[in-house]
């Protein structure tokens, strides 16, 4: 502070010009110390759970393919982690109204991507036209992305009321409704059972909990039991899809086919013992016995040579991802808590779909284990996922922060 030369009044000081603070040099130093501000702030127990978990996916993906593929398998998650790493460094970056802002973009374009799946564009691998080709024998699964599109596109379009603390209004939920029901249509056009139960299960817990009525979430519940019994009834589902959910209730159906399969998957997890046989030295793993270990069944993987050890281990990883998007929800605003429960929830039920097909608890329906099995569409997605808790967390942090009152 100054005096005024006319008084005693004390007079504050004037801001000094920006080219007296520094110039660029200065902005630039207060990016820095932006950015590692930002990153201060993030959920970091989230950030290296699932950067723990990816590393041993990657391991478990070297394993149930070196026999056949060398490296290679490997080699293709390692580039897929560290561009879903850069994706979620991104994500995080952004300020949440960009993120909000985008929303209704990112949703169009995924639902555009599911529409080029069952065009002329899409192709088809064990019965579900799931993928897009890309140059260089890379493919791409929209289906993966549009969870993503999800837990952003209906938590901006439920948070204005939310944040109020007021009850949904009944064409608020029909539109959320309509917002959900497009992609789930267009997922079992391929079809593809194992992804539209993971959409249906985010719309139904982010739509409730954002405060809908009751009774629009019992005639939802209501609506999926009739859905499911109409896959085992009706054509709805490729021959081979019907094939692997009535080969859960007697694998003599089809010996042949995903019956072996699981027979084998069941053999080498009970094989495994407390402590596993041994990083590539599972027998059924390192001899083939497991078509499409490396994706479906990655966990027989760390049954068989980590053993019930191991095995744990990636379930209460896996868990502790859940957990904390959890408690990230508990202190975001309405946006952002719709979003963390969104990524809570697809974690949670894809995780326990796979490891419950693994085990034989679960039809087996395709999900891949997150941020474990093989596949770039379902690594980025799931890191992106983690980018967005991690604007979430950083957000909420950097409001209750006491320097953002000053």
């Amino acid at each position: 502070m100054s005096r005024d030369p006319l008084g005693d009044r004390p007079v504050l000081a004037r801001t000094p010009p920006r080219s007296a603070r520094g110039g660029p040099a200065a902005v630039a130093g207060g990016r820095a110390r932006s950015v590692r501000s930002t990153w201060r702030q993030i959920d970091l127990g989230l950030l290296i759970g699932a950067f723990g978990l990816s590393v041993v996916g990657v391991v478990l993906v070297w394993s149930a393919t070196r026999a056949s593929a060398g490296g290679t398998a490997a080699l293709k998650q390692l580039v897929a982690l560290g561009v879903g790493v850069a994706c979620a460094a991104a994500v995080t970056r952004r300020d949440v109204r960009t993120v909000r802002a985008v929303a209704p973009v990112v949703y169009v374009l995924a639902v555009l991507g599911l529409a080029a799946v069952v065009s002329p564009l899409g192709s088809t691998v064990n019965g579900s036209r799931s993928w897009i080709g890309l140059p260089g024998g890379l493919s791409l699964q929209p289906s993966e992305f549009m969870k993503v599109a999800l837990a952003v596109g209906l938590a901006m379009l439920l948070a204005e009321r939310a944040e109020r603390r007021l009850r949904q209004r009944h064409r608020d939920v029909a539109l959320a409704w309509v917002v959900a029901g497009i992609p789930v249509l267009l997922v079992l056009a391929q079809p593809d059972l194992g992804s539209a139960l993971v959409l249906v299960a985010m719309s139904v817990v982010v739509i409730a909990a954002a405060g809908a009525p009751w009774l629009w979430t019992a005639a939802v519940l209501v609506a999926g039991a009739g859905a499911v019994a109409a896959a085992f009834l009706t054509p709805v589902l490729s021959g081979y899809q019907r094939n692997r959910l009535r080969a859960f209730l007697d694998p003599s159906l089809d010996p042949l086919g995903i019956g072996y399969q699981t027979r084998q998957v069941r053999v080498a997890i009970g094989s495994g013992g407390l402590g596993g046989q041994g990083l590539f030295e599972g027998r059924q793993t390192q001899g083939g016995f497991i078509p499409f270990q490396e994706t479906d069944f990655v966990f027989s993987v760390a049954g068989e040579e980590l053993g019930f050890l191991g095995a744990a281990g990636l379930v209460v990883l896996i868990g502790f991802i859940v957990v904390r998007c959890i408690l990230v929800a508990r202190r975001a605003d309405a946006f952002g808590r719709l979003v963390a429960i969104g990524v809570a929830v697809w974690l949670g039920v894809q995780a326990f779909e796979n490891i419950g097909m693994n085990l034989g608890l679960m039809p087996v329906t395709g999900l891949p284990l997150p941020f474990v099995s093989s596949g770039g569409s379902s690594l980025i997605a799931s890191w992106v996922a983690v980018g967005l808790v991690g604007n979430v967390a950083a957000t909420s942090r950097r409001e209750r922060s006491p320097r953002a009152l000053r």
